[in-house]
């Protein structure tokens, strides 16, 4: 294929590809696409492990990281940037009446309690992860480190000073955005490509469908290349997205249940057998809409005696705190992620470039049907 995104990054297919695991990145990639790695779940010391695998297992080829810099949460509202301990500074902000609810739900489910808590400091191991600007920020200075081609950030655009540095360095800035106005505001601030993701998507997600949000984002920031996401794991879902405007596709959802994704056996499992109607939009991930699995988790922070979800990263930090109440051998009914309404056409497990090779197989028939009806 050949138009303004493959030409930019010098990849076969407009095919972007976010995952939390660096074999799906690596792969993606090597098949022609782009793998893009979330770095939400790493250290700092941990991302540029990952993106030096990745650089030994690419050749070269282009890839990007995807870090989380929400423009609203706790942390910037009260002006907090040292990450020293931040774990523990925000963990005395949450009511003990919602840490006894979180015991509450384990119980109710068999989990014995036991001594596991949250470490101090930041990331994964406190319960923060990459969620506020003073654990992003040193992902993103990480991520500058490497021979990355694309720097993208949900929850609205890198600081200013991250989008500079990106492009002195002519890496590309990337910003998923759920409404018109976001997309707008991100490419004043500098951003280069747009990802417009719909209602259906997993993860972090607005209100609009992507039928609709897609051709308002692709008329509002022209001649900015827009990426189509939320919903789309196939090719037909591909000629769709391309048709309504988008120069390519961002996926998530549909790299999941791939070979190399080495999720474990109970999250394949559910996810295999999930339809989309088992899907659901929720704060009882992060405190921001979300669209996951919907689990005992999420039904019961929607129950008459939940005492509501918390702002992020608060409620990210109880999610935390009840994962190392479980251990190793959660109750399957707790266990969830996010995942897409495109959950109901993830039904076998293929091989990453098999994914790739039947996106690309599918979007060339389609295409060129539609080319032969006008010709008809």
């Amino acid at each position: 294929m050949k138009n303004p995104l493959t030409e930019m990054f010098d990849i076969e297919y407009p095919i972007f590809a976010f995952s939390h695991c660096r074999d799906v990145v690596a792969a993606v990639t090597n098949a022609g696409g782009m793998g893009v790695l979330g770095a939400l779940a790493f250290s700092p010391e941990e991302l540029d492990q990952e993106l030096t695998w990745i650089d030994e297992h690419v050749n070269g080829r282009p890839y990007g990281v995807d870090v989380v810099m929400p423009v609203k949460t706790v942390d910037r509202d009260q002006g907090i940037d040292d990450v020293s301990d931040i774990g523990a500074t925000l963990r005395e902000m949450i009511s003990q009446d919602h840490w006894d609810y979180v015991d509450k739900i384990l119980a109710d489910h068999g989990v014995i309690a036991n001594d596991t808590e949250l470490e101090s400091g930041a990331g994964l191991g406190a319960g923060v992860l990459g969620w506020t600007a003073a654990t992003g920020a040193p992902q993103i200075q990480i991520a500058l480190q490497h021979p990355i081609a694309l720097l993208a950030s949900a929850l609205g655009p890198p600081p200013r000073a991250a989008i500079d540095q990106a492009h002195e360095q002519g890496v590309k800035v990337a910003a998923l955005i759920g409404r018109v106005e976001q997309a707008v505001r991100d490419v004043q601030q500098g951003v280069d490509i747009i990802i417009a993701q719909g209602y259906e998507a997993g993860g972090h997600t607005g209100e609009v469908a992507t039928m609709v949000l897609l051709p308002d984002v692709v008329d509002a920031v022209a001649p900015v290349p827009v990426l189509g996401a939320g919903g789309i794991g196939s090719g037909r879902q591909m000629a769709a997205a391309m048709a309504l405007g988008a120069a390519g596709v961002w996926t998530g959802s549909i790299w999941l249940t791939v070979a190399e994704n080495g999720s474990s056996t109970v999250v394949t499992e559910k996810l295999l057998a999930a339809t989309s109607g088992d899907t659901v939009r929720s704060r009882a991930y992060t405190g921001k809409p979300a669209r996951q699995l919907r689990t005992a988790w999420t039904d019961a922070w929607e129950a008459p005696e939940s005492p509501g979800t918390l702002p992020m990263p608060l409620q990210f930090i109880l999610n935390s705190y009840a994962s190392a109440k479980m251990g190793q051998n959660p109750p399957r009914e707790l266990v969830g992620m996010p995942v897409g309404q495109i959950v109901s056409r993830m039904n076998q497990v293929r091989s990453t470039k098999q994914v790739v090779v039947d996106m690309v197989s599918e979007y060339v028939d389609v295409t060129q049907k539609l080319s032969a009806d006008l010709e008809g």
